[in-house]
Formats: structure tokens, sequence, C-alpha cells
């Protein structure tokens, strides 16, 4: 199931992104002291008492005149279409405005669970101003200070309570599901008829015609599969959200529910830097990666043209040095036969678990052909390591002391591990734990 997702919502400069960055422990979303500077959507993944959820910083909602508003109002009911629940955010310093009371009438209409915080609220002698905040028909208001970090720990109790049940798994332990990411108009949908072998799926030459993730299910030599086809996503700055409002969330969301992703690249067009971004999303999410290159017919080419284009992928993804890359047209259908055995090979190498002796030996004859590595006199030591999950396969590795252990060298256990057991198609993660 698709992690629960909330929405912080509220009037400009009332501390949505102070919070934003409160919950989620890094500093994502900008903070400045004008009202309507967070002008974007944030999203971010984040943890409470075994909760996990995905958080959406938005921009405020106001009836102003102000720069960029109406985009920043479309943007906040967007998000709020996406959310399971909602953070309406107000400031208890200035009381109720006229426009906390136009956030309340958008919220109404929007039917989903509303838990209202008064920010701002920093010592106890100020939390009689919470009262005048019922008349906005949201229940019992939550005290709460953003900068102070006071009060969010209620607060995301509250919302917890409004988390969607679980109703199990939407499909079988034997059934791989796989999404198809990458910005509009690389022929995502045209992909996944070839695969289906009809026109299940609305193709069409404009750019973002897909509005939403779409299950599709074909079995392909007896093995079960669900193809997730999502919207494209576009550059921020380009997505003027009336035509495909929830592109980018449903695409993380699909990401989440997938065990690989294909990240679809127009051979035509050729690698731009929004297909980093967007490669990067599944990356981060820890699935196992195909990287398509579609619409090679169209490519004008030589025996040497697959060789530079791959050459190119490789120095532009950096990161997903480990994704396999296929060449093929949905078009044509030519080459698309061997996208399905590179499927399950990603599949199968994302769940695959090693025995920790034969893991052992692998570390220890590492570490014989390259020393561990010493700072300030003191050198790593490597007790042993195990696999501690898989999906993406994880790996703990117990040190005299894990500071040590730095990123090169990290990097290296990496390389004699997929040197060892493949792990082609799926990131793996390696962490440092003392030996106590």
């Amino acid at each position: 199931m698709a992690k629960p997702v909330i929405a912080i919502v509220g009037r400009p400069n009332v501390g949505k992104s102070t919070i934003f960055n409160r919950i989620v422990g890094e500093r994502i979303s900008i903070v400045e002291d004008i009202p309507g500077v967070t002008r974007d959507r944030i999203y971010s993944s984040a943890e409470w008492l075994n909760h996990d959820f995905n958080l959406i910083d938005t921009g405020g909602i106001d009836i102003g005149d102000e720069p960029f508003l109406d985009q920043i109002r479309m943007q906040a009911e967007i998000a709020i279409e996406e959310a399971d629940v909602i953070i309406f955010i107000t400031n208890g310093r200035e009381g109720v405005t006229s426009a906390d009371e136009e956030v309340a009438k958008i919220l109404y209409r929007a039917k989903k669970p509303v838990v209202l915080a008064v920010n701002k609220i920093d010592n106890p002698e100020m939390r009689q101003q919470i009262y005048d905040f019922y008349s906005l028909g949201f229940g019992e208001p939550v005290p709460i200070s953003g900068s102070h970090g006071l009060g969010l720990g209620d607060l995301l109790d509250e919302a917890a309570q409004h988390f969607p049940k679980g109703e199990g798994k939407e499909y079988g332990d034997d059934v791989i599901k796989f999404s198809l990411i990458g910005r509009p108009n690389v022929g995502k949908s045209s992909l996944v008829n070839a695969i289906l072998g009809e026109d299940r799926v609305i193709v069409s030459n404009i750019a973002g015609t897909t509005r939403d993730a779409i299950d599709s299910q074909v079995t392909v030599n007896g093995n079960p599969y669900v193809i997730i086809d999502t919207a494209g996503m576009r550059k921020k700055g380009k997505v003027y959200e009336t035509t495909e409002k929830y592109s980018v969330l449903r695409a993380l969301r699909a990401i989440e529910r997938s065990d690989v992703v294909l990240i679809v690249i127009d051979g035509e067009e050729g690698i731009i830097e929004q297909d980093k971004k967007i490669a990067g999303y599944a990356h981060e999410a820890g699935r196992a990666v195909i990287i398509v290159v579609n619409k090679w017919d169209a490519v004008e080419k030589d025996e040497k043209t697959m060789k530079a284009f791959e050459r190119n992928i490789r120095e532009h993804f950096l990161f997903l040095d480990y994704a396999p890359i296929v060449f093929l047209s949905a078009k044509t259908k030519k080459r698309i036969h061997t996208l399905i055995p590179m499927i399950n090979l990603a599949s199968e190498n994302h769940t695959l678990r090693v025995e920790t002796s034969v893991l052992n030996d692998v570390i220890m004859d590492a570490v014989a052909m390259n020393p561990t590595p010493t700072d300030k006199g003191k050198r790593l030591k490597i007790y042993y390591a195990t696999q501690v999950a898989v999906g993406p396969p994880t790996f703990v590795v117990f040190v005299n002391d894990p500071e040590l252990l730095h990123f090169s060298y990290e990097r290296f256990l990496e390389n004699r591990i997929r040197d060892a057991f493949g792990f082609e198609g799926t990131p793996i993660k390696i962490f440092a734990r003392e030996r106590k």
C-alpha cells in the first residue's frame, strides 16, 4: 500500500515551511519571512511512531493580489486533493483573519480530515489565544510552535489517527509490479500498450495526456505482472496544473507501490536535466531501476550510435550505474521482447538474499585486496557483515568506529559485493555499526 499523505496548508507566512522542516528533520523547504515565498509544493517522506507518510508543503492560500497567488492557491488545492489528512496552520499571534476563513472554505469543500494547528504559541501563557480558532469549525485546535518544535508530537498524533487503515497487499507476492516514469511525451503509454499487446491506455501526441496512475494486469510466459502507468512529470515552473494536476505526486506514489521502475527516455530528444531529477525519485526510494530508451527506431544510427548513447547515459546518471539500459521502440515493438526478462532480473536481484558466511568471505577478500583506511592514526577494523533486509538489499558492516568507514571505501565494498553477487538493476545499501 502507498504511504498516507499529509498536506500542510494555510495562508502565507504562518510558518508552514518551518513546521515542514521540523517534521522531516531537514531544511528542505525555503524559509523566509516574506508572504508567498514558498511557490511550489515540496514533497518528503517522514516517520512518526512507526507511521511512515509523505508530507506536502504548500504555498499559502490567499485572496489578495500578491505575485504568484493564483499559482499558490492552485498548488494548495492540488495538495488538498491528494492528501489523506490536511494540517491547517494558523498564526496564534494574529488571531483569525479573513484569509484563514477563506482557507477554511476551501477545506470544507475538500471533505478530508482536517487537523487545525495554531502556530507561534511559544509559551504556556499564550495558550489562551487558541480559543478564537474554534470559530473556524474544525474542532479543538492544537497549539504548536514551529520555531521551537513544541506541540508537534501532539499534532502528528492527531493526524495519524486519520490515516487510512491498511487493507493488506494489493497483489500477491508472486506478482512483479513495475511502473513507468518520465517526462511527458516520451512514449510511456505507447510502451504500456506494446507490452499489453492492446490499446489499453490512451495514446496521444499531446504531452501530459495521462492524468493518473493506471494499473494494468498482464501475464507473460505464465508469470503475472502489474504495470503502473503514470502521468508525465513536467519541469517545475512549467507545471500549470489545470490539465495534469497531480502528475508528480502520483508518480511518487506509483514508485512506492513498484518493485521495479522503468525510467523512460526519449531516444530522439536525448537526455535533459529533468530526466535526472525524475530518475532521482526512483533511486531515493530504493527501487530496482531499468533505463529504457524509447523511440530508438526514429534515431539515425550506425554501429557506434548505441554505444555512444549508453556512454552518455552513464555520464549523466552516475548514481544509476547499477541500472541496465534497454533500447527499444514502442511504436514498432522492436526489441520490446528484451524488456520483461530484464524486469525479471532486476526484481530477482532486488529481493536477493546472500548467506552471511559467503558475504563475509567476500568482505574479507576485499579487505585483503585493499586494506582498510586510517584516519588520524586510527585504522578501520571490519569484524563481520550481515544482510538485514531486501528490497533493496541492505547490509550492516560491524566495525570498530563507523566514522572511519568513509564513502570511498564503502563504495569499494559495494563494488566488490556487486562483483560477487551481481545485483544488476538494484541499489544496495551499506550501513556501518560499532560492534558492542
